[in-house]
């Protein structure tokens, strides 16, 4: 949503914005997020009335991360690797024209985790706060 939010967004104005939008996705309680996105709203509305459109619009897909614990939903939010990962796979398929089969698709992944995996050096930041809150959160389907 902050990615989409950003892309109406001058560059002066987009250091401030994120800050004023990170309120609102960091708030404890949907409650409290939704009063976060009506002070945006306030401060923001004359000069970019979109970005409220849209994320009200899709407030239903944003609200069921405020059911989730602080730590679980920084993971949450951690796209990067997820993004590094898609992009270089689709580098490796953007080169070939065909595959002649399934097997050759899944050797040429393989080979592509293999390399990507090596990068792979350092966690999640709060991983081990997460962990907790997963143990907590997902008795019995968490091994501890």
């Amino acid at each position: 949503m902050v990615r989409n939010s950003v892309k109406y967004v001058s560059w002066k104005d987009r250091k401030q914005l994120c800050s004023d939008l990170k309120k609102i996705y960091t708030s404890s309680t949907e409650q409290q997020a939704q009063e976060q996105l009506k002070t945006f709203a306030e401060k923001w509305d004359e000069k970019y009335p979109t970005i409220r459109r849209m994320w009200r619009r899709h407030w239903e897909y944003v609200i069921p991360f405020f059911d989730y614990p602080y730590e679980i939903r920084r993971v949450i939010y951690t796209t990067n690797a997820i993004e590094s990962l898609n992009r270089s796979l689709r580098k490796v398929i953007k080169t070939k024209d065909a595959f002649p089969n399934d097997a050759s698709i899944r050797k040429i992944f393989y080979l592509v985790f293999a390399n990507i995996s090596k990068k792979w050096t350092m966690s999640i930041r709060i991983w081990k706060a997460a962990l907790s809150q997963f143990a907590v959160r997902f008795k019995g389907r968490f091994p501890i």
